[in-house]
């Protein structure tokens, strides 16, 4: 039997003054692909923020590959900077004040120190592989929308991430330049060969990004299926 890449069961309780909100969210997947999709508050992106260390108080556990994130019957419960998961936002949530290579750098360089050269030349290399030469030197607001979605792309790789997480990262952009960087995400999603999950609500995002969905309502996987796309 194959190993799953992802291997994920987490249990979680959210409260606010509106209402309590409890994730009891299980799936294991081979796919190198997958699609998390289901209704606005169904518990998507809560999933992703707790598999990239970000929601505290998650029980269960998160694998990926042999490697366990979370293991609460076991102790483990790394914090997020040790989980080398890449996340790209549906914002991108580049930092306004740090140009193209600086928002690359700082994810990779520790606080107060230089970067060694094996760090500066993956930088060189992701920014080589993504076409961003010329822009190395630009800030965030100069950038297009296609130009932002290569720099948080290339960002969330440079920690050689274990695993990536797109959260809607085409949302956000009107419908043609949504279906050309539909086209370009896939591209450099099957060059970079690294797992990914990826939470949408657009179908046209599973055909085209996509091995497999996993649906969830309520906190709940409710429904897989094989994606249509041609993987």
């Amino acid at each position: 039997m194959q190993m799953a890449l992802l291997d994920v069961r987490l249990q979680l309780t959210l409260d606010s003054p509106d209402r309590s909100f409890v994730l009891a969210a299980s799936f294991a997947s081979a796919s190198r692909r997958i699609a998390l999709v289901g209704p606005s508050g169904s518990g998507k992106s809560t999933v992703l923020q707790a598999i990239a260390g970000l929601m505290p108080g998650a029980r269960g556990h998160v694998r990926v590959g042999a490697e366990a994130l979370l293991d609460t019957a076991r102790g483990i419960d790394l914090p997020a900077r040790a989980r080398r998961v890449g996340v790209v936002f549906q914002d991108y949530a580049l930092f306004p004040h740090m140009t193209v290579a600086e928002n690359l750098q700082f994810g990779v360089q520790r606080l107060g120190r230089r970067m060694e050269d094996a760090q500066r030349e993956r930088i060189d290399g992701l920014i080589r592989q993504f076409e961003l030469e010329a822009l190395r030197s630009a800030l965030p607001r100069n950038l297009s929308g296609g130009q932002r979605q290569r720099v948080a792309l290339a960002r969330a790789l440079a920690i050689q991430p274990r695993l990536l997480l797109l959260d809607e990262p085409l949302s956000a952009l009107d419908a043609p330049l949504r279906k050309r960087l539909r086209r370009e995400l896939a591209e450099m999603l099957e060059r970079v060969q690294v797992p990914v999950l990826l939470v949408t609500h657009d179908p046209q995002d599973v055909e085209a990004l996509a091995q497999e969905v996993i649906c969830i309502e309520d906190g709940r996987i409710v429904e897989r299926e094989a994606a249509s796309g041609d993987w």
